[in-house]
C-alpha cells in the first residue's frame, strides 16, 4: 500500500493495524513489511535528526538502527522506573496515619474476639485457646487435655465457625 506524500498510510484501526503488519512482518510477509516501512518512516524520520550523522562514526544504516535501539531502551527503562515507582508508593506506610486511631481499633478487635470466646463452651474455648495462643499443634492440645485428636479437631472447627458468625467474618 504506496501512498503519496500527505496521504495516510495507515486505515482504520490504527495501532492494531500496526500491530497486526509486524506479526505478518515476523512471518516474513514482504508486503506487510512494505506497509510498515510506509506508515512508519516518515514520523521515523522526524523523530532522528539526519544532521547529527557522521560517517566517520559508522555506516547510515549502523546510525540508525543504534537510535532505534535507544529509544527501544529508553521506552523499556521508562516503564520499568514508572513500574517500580507504583510498586514503592504501594509499599509505603502512611507515614500520617493515626496510630492513637490505630490501637484504638486494635483494642477493639482484641475485645470482640474475648466476647467471642467467651461465648464458646469450655472444651472449645480451651482448645482454640491452646491451640491458637499457645501455639500447640491439635495433637498436642488432645495429648495436654487427654483427649482424642479427632474431639480436639471437632472442637477446634466447631469453635472457629462460632467465632466467625459472632465475629460477622465471612471465610
Amino acid at each position: 500500500m504506496r501512498v503519496s506524500e500527505g496521504e495516510s498510510a495507515r486505515p482504520e484501526g490504527g495501532e492494531q493495524y500496526l500491530d497486526g503488519l509486524l506479526t505478518r512482518v515476523a512471518r516474513g510477509d514482504q508486503a506487510a513489511f512494505e506497509e510498515v516501512y510506509d506508515t512508519l518512516a516518515g514520523p521515523i524520520y522526524g523523530l532522528i535528526t539526519a544532521a547529527r550523522f557522521d560517517p566517520a562514526k559508522g555506516t547510515a544504516a549502523t546510525w540508525a538502527m543504534t537510535i532505534a535501539h535507544r529509544r527501544a531502551v529508553d521506552r523499556v527503562r521508562s516503564a520499568s522506573a514508572t513500574a517500580a515507582r507504583e510498586v514503592r508508593t504501594a509499599d509505603v506506610p502512611d507515614q500520617n496515619g493515626d496510630e492513637v486511631a490505630d490501637a484504638v481499633a486494635a483494642s477493639l478487635d482484641r475485645e470482640r474476639v474475648r466476647r467471642c470466646l467467651d461465648g464458646l463452651t469450655e472444651p472449645q474455648r480451651e482448645s482454640i485457646t491452646l491451640a491458637y495462643y499457645g501455639g500447640y499443634s491439635y495433637r498436642q492440645v488432645g495429648e495436654r487435655l487427654g483427649v482424642a485428636l479427632s474431639t480436639i479437631k471437632t472442637r477446634i472447627r466447631d469453635g472457629l465457625i462460632r467465632m466467625r458468625d459472632c465475629l460477622g467474618v465471612t471465610w
